[in-house]
């Protein structure tokens, strides 16, 4: 009896047992999980036989039970029937066939006493056997749904860690890139582009405003070219053209 308690005990407690509570105190949760899981896993396994030999020792007892039930109905039966054939015998005058059904009547009495006494004695074993598999049955029900929640809990934990993980190496490729911003280098591509069309703006301006001053100085060297010619024309004897006086009060 006292190892059934000890196993009852030891179901209850497990079954009872605060895995967010542990979780919290666990350095390595899933570590730790991996080993509830397979702590769960044996336990279960040896409870299941221990369970299994109480049960079989209940169904033993409950089949001794019913036999001595039987055993007592049926020599309570023989009982009836030896003393039925002794009054058989005494009516008919034959005392000594009679007491001797009357003695067997009184054998299977006492064999049906028997057998009532093991029976009635069976049955607060029996009943106590009965509550204590039951409570074998729910402890044991009430740890594979344990052994359920910290598996699902387990894969959670594991599936979160590989979520994390992974939401760790994107936030460092983010800031890596950050460190090395492929947009600055950018900016100051364009910036470079910027300044070389600002500078053949500026040369193109240049190259305008030389282009202006040299026909500016053509046109002022004409005038040059004309006294040069005039001048030749009075060396020579030529008479410069003159311009010829106009009447304007014809009009």
């Amino acid at each position: 009896m006292a190892e059934k308690q000890t196993i009852l005990g030891r179901i209850a407690q497990l079954a009872k047992a605060n895995i967010n509570a542990l979780l919290d105190r666990a350095e390595n949760p899933q570590k730790m999980l991996d080993q509830m899981v397979r702590d769960y896993t044996n336990s279960i396994a040896e409870a299941q036989d221990a369970v299994a030999v109480t049960i079989g020792n209940l169904r033993l007892a409950q089949a001794d039970y019913a036999e001595d039930v039987k055993d007592a109905r049926e020599w309570g039966q023989k009982a009836l029937a030896a003393s039925r054939k002794a009054d058989e015998y005494r009516i008919a005058g034959k005392g000594g066939e009679a007491a001797k059904f009357d003695n067997l009547a009184k054998i299977a009495l006492t064999k049906q006493i028997a057998s009532e006494k093991e029976a009635k004695d069976a049955e607060p074993m029996i009943q106590s056997q009965e509550e204590v598999v039951a409570k074998l049955k729910t402890g044991l029900d009430q740890m594979r749904a344990k052994l359920d929640e910290l598996k699902n809990k387990r894969d959670q934990l594991i599936a979160r860690a590989k979520t994390a993980e992974a939401q760790n190496k994107v936030q460092d490729a983010i800031a890596s890139i950050n460190v090395l911003d492929p947009t600055s280098e950018l900016g100051r591509y364009e910036e470079q582009v910027r300044r070389q069309e600002a500078l053949a703006m500026g040369k193109s301006e240049v190259a305008v405003s030389s282009l202006e001053a040299q026909f500016a100085e053509l046109e002022d060297h004409s005038q040059d070219l004309e006294v040069e010619a005039r001048l030749a024309a009075l060396k020579s004897g030529e008479q410069p053209a003159q311009i010829e006086s106009r009447d304007f009060t014809a009009y």
